[in-house]
């Protein structure tokens, strides 16, 4: 499968016809063929915005998952809470996506690691207004897969049943570990968990490197629109054509 929206469609058309009903992870029981389909939020919510809008023609009900603690996005920005409040008004869910190594003091504490995605989840509904009733774990240590954590007044994405009662198929770092538009041909799994990450997706096939580059550089871009908005004549200062 190519890492284009075209071909993202596709899948989806697929999951379509073949009779699964795109769930979240409080209703899957409902339906005896399913997907879930998760998105987790690393670097850019715009991009998780496109494809929010290419689910919006199947329905709905993705979940995607924002990463409170980003070094590459501010969740509490205008332009970010628009953006995420946007995909909600696709039909879509949003979740917590919650990286313990933010957090070194209290790795391996289960109790304490509880307790702050709790307190994370309760930030992200105040940016957001909106309840939060997910969360994924961003790179999770074997110690808290093993946990199997159970959260107060949250679902655990991770948690095992999402894992042995479901296929699970992953695009992680740009790469499909199993041929996943032959697994939904073939039916032979009634529930399918499928992540896809929205920052490999483009108009174009573009490789990892390309993918990654282009980030990088746009966030040059970005980085001098931000300060032309706070200098005044930045031109007088430096010029667009010097940004790389």
């Amino acid at each position: 499968m190519k890492f284009t929206y075209q071909s993202y469609i596709g899948l989806l058309n697929k999951l379509q016809v073949h009779g699964y009903h795109m769930v979240g992870y409080d209703n899957w029981e409902d339906y005896d063929r399913c997907v879930i389909l998760r998105h987790d939020i690393d670097y850019d919510i715009k991009k998780a915005v496109n494809l929010a809008i290419l689910e919006r023609k199947f329905g709905g009900g993705a979940t995607y998952f924002v990463l409170l603690t980003s070094d590459f996005y501010n969740v509490f920005s205008k332009e970010n809470v628009e953006n995420l409040r946007y995909i909600m008004d696709c039909g879509h869910m949003i979740g917590l996506h919650f990286d313990e190594v933010r957090y070194p003091e209290i790795a391996g504490d289960m109790e304490a690691i509880r307790h702050k995605i709790v307190e994370e989840k309760k930030v992200l509904e105040s940016a957001i207004n909106s309840q939060i009733k997910f969360v994924s774990m961003h790179r999770p240590s074997k110690i808290v897969l093993d946990a199997d954590l159970e959260i107060p007044g949250i679902i655990n994405s991770y948690s095992q049943r999402f894992f042995k009662e479901f296929k699970y198929l992953s695009d992680s770092r740009r790469r499909w570990r199993e041929p996943v538009d032959e697994i939904i041909d073939t039916e032979k799994y009634d529930r399918l968990h499928i992540l896809t990450h929205a920052f490999w997706y483009n108009q174009e096939e573009i490789d990892i490197h390309d993918s990654v580059l282009g980030f990088i550089n746009d966030g040059n871009q970005k980085r001098y629109h931000f300060m032309k908005s706070n200098i005044t004549d930045l031109d007088s200062i430096m010029k667009r054509r010097e940004v790389k």
